[in-house]
């Protein structure tokens, strides 16, 4: 999906790492959302309260899941999935465009 339609989106960015991550909500009419953001090149963990697919728009990355020994290779159209109570690191090797869907 490259455009979201009949959606409310909060003006307010959430900044991270020092403005080396931002993120907007996407909150769609039934209540669910997404994020929006950026990330500056750089390493960065985080952490999930809910399940997630991260979906990276534009740019290239490492990902390492919490448990994994390997790290991911991700760029432009790909995605992957973090189970909820969990974390990922990232190591940003372009500035990543991405969509973070929360699954309920």
């Amino acid at each position: 999906m490259s455009e979201f339609k009949e959606v409310t989106v909060t003006k307010a960015a959430s900044v991270y790492f020092d403005g080396k991550v931002t993120s907007r909500k996407v909150t769609f009419n039934d209540g669910s959302f997404k994020t929006l953001g950026i990330m500056m090149p750089g390493e960065y963990k985080f952490g999930t309260n809910e399940e997630e697919l991260m979906e990276i728009t534009a740019g290239e990355c490492e990902i390492l899941l919490a448990g994994a020994t390997e790290w991911q290779n991700i760029s432009d159209g790909q995605s992957f999935g973090v189970p909820a109570n969990s974390s990922f690191e990232v190591r940003a090797k372009t500035l990543i465009d991405y969509c973070c869907t929360y699954i309920s």
